[in-house]
């Protein structure tokens, strides 16, 4: 209970950040974007402040993504500074805004851009996308449409991912199964028992382990409860992680446990890459850093999440967000950075090198790419998939905390065995009462 209210608080205020902004006056005047108009007064360089939430190895290939910006032209100079995870730079951001000292541009995850939308903290892009000349036909649909409301670009995809079903395959042999993934949940748990190495009541080896809620133990199960047929809310918000659909995933992830077979992990993916479980689901954007992390110890495939009823997978990752409360030349400026970092060119060498899929169309079917998925088959598996998913319900990407509140109910299930109907319960009323601030700014803002 004391961990809702915490996030109520949050919510609250962003809320009142809401209320600071109407105060900051934002100009939206065009300027023809061969250079910031400050460069062309002054000729001088215009600095733009990017806060993000990439570290370890895909912090590397940000800031080489970045080096190479400001080495590409004399314009515009992007200072980065890390923040932390998706949801600690997105409070972050909140704290700036409140303070009036926010950056110009930030990394925002699929599941928290909206809240600073509706707040009115981010900048229309459509004006910069025209003068650039951008041809957005040339993004992956789905991406881009996922940052439009009412008709206008607020979020640019660039760090897109889907979950992926990661197994160990020396592990897989070992248990004589198939070298693929499974292909329903019914087959997982036909499977799972087979991959557990115990003796006694200690477990050297797991067929799976999953998430914590503080890792975004939600976002797989988003393509787990749709996979039963189930969602957790409809499109006007409609909450629906009670109905009979729904329990049944929430059961199946029960059984997972209580069957012995699964456990939760504070980092799985640390647990697969030493040994510790036989498969997670885990981002494509981790391909990368498992990639090199088991090099010569083991080898690991990638699959689809299995299906059920229905094939199940959402999409996710992040984009990049610019904030409105940037005076307008840093605007275009951090534009600038955003049609480079999606270009064709940065879209192949991101991907290459992290496995979040490319955003560019023509990017993921250039012989570089194809080129590089016949050597590197486990990042050809995302794309492929891409077809399967679709946005997450508005239960977790729109309402604030909807991931947390999803995934603590979760959590119960998967670390206390607790009961999934009272449990679900309890979070379908914590989700309602949690999105009635998103519905009345959405109303202020959209009519």
């Amino acid at each position: 209970m004391t961990n809702h209210i915490s996030r109520r608080s949050l919510i609250k205020g962003a809320a009142g950040a809401a209320a600071g902004a109407a105060a900051l006056s934002v100009s939206k005047r065009s300027t023809a974007f061969a250079a910031p108009a400050v460069i062309q007064e002054t000729g001088s360089q215009v600095k733009v402040l990017f806060w993000s939430a990439f570290g370890g190895k895909n912090g590397e290939v940000e800031q080489e993504v970045i080096k190479r910006f400001n080495e590409s032209q004399q314009d515009v100079v992007v200072e980065y500074q890390f923040q932390g995870t998706y949801e600690e730079t997105a409070q972050k951001v909140i704290a700036a805004l409140q303070a009036r000292q926010a950056p110009d541009i930030a990394v925002l995850s699929e599941a928290n851009w909206f809240r600073f939308y509706a707040n009115q903290y981010l900048a229309a892009m459509d004006e910069f996308i025209a003068a650039e000349e951008l041809d957005t036909t040339d993004y992956v649909e789905s991406f881009l449409t996922e940052g439009q409301r009412q008709g206008k670009q607020w979020w640019m995809s660039f760090a897109r991912s889907t979950p992926l079903f990661y197994y160990n395959k020396q592990m897989w042999q070992a248990a004589g199964l198939e070298d693929r993934g499974p292909k329903t949940y019914t087959e997982f748990a036909e499977w799972g028992p087979k991959l557990v190495k115990r003796d006694g009541s200690n477990v050297s080896q797991w067929g799976f382990l999953h998430a914590p809620a503080v890792d975004y133990l939600s976002w797989p199960f988003q393509g787990t409860i749709w996979a039963f047929g189930g969602a957790y809310s409809d499109e006007d918000f409609t909450v629906r992680i009670t109905e009979p659909n729904a329990i049944k995933a929430a059961e199946w992830l029960r059984s997972t446990v209580t069957g012995g077979w699964s456990a939760p992990s504070q980092d799985r993916t640390t647990d697969f890459e030493n040994g510790v479980t036989a498969s997670i689901m885990q981002s494509t954007g981790q391909i990368g850093r498992i990639t090199t992390n088991t090099a010569g110890k083991f080898e690991f495939g990638t699959a689809f999440l299995p299906s059920e009823m229905n094939p199940g997978c959402p999409t996710g990752g992040a984009g990049l967000g610019i904030l409105s409360t940037s005076p307008t030349e840093k605007q275009q400026a951090a534009f600038k950075y955003i049609a480079f970092a999606t270009s064709p060119e940065i879209t192949t060498f991101w991907s290459q090198n992290t496995g979040y899929m490319p955003v560019r169309k023509s990017a993921g079917e250039s012989p570089e790419m194809q080129a590089f998925y016949e050597t590197n088959p486990n990042f050809r598996t995302a794309v492929e998939q891409l077809a399967t998913t679709k946005p997450q319900d508005p239960a977790r990407r729109f309402i604030p905390a909807g991931d947390r509140i999803i995934g603590d109910g979760l959590e119960q299930i998967t670390v206390n065995q607790a009961e999934v109907q009272p449990t679900l319960e309890k979070v379908k009323t914590d989700l309602e009462e949690a999105a009635e601030p998103i519905l009345e700014q959405l109303k202020a803002v959209e009519g």
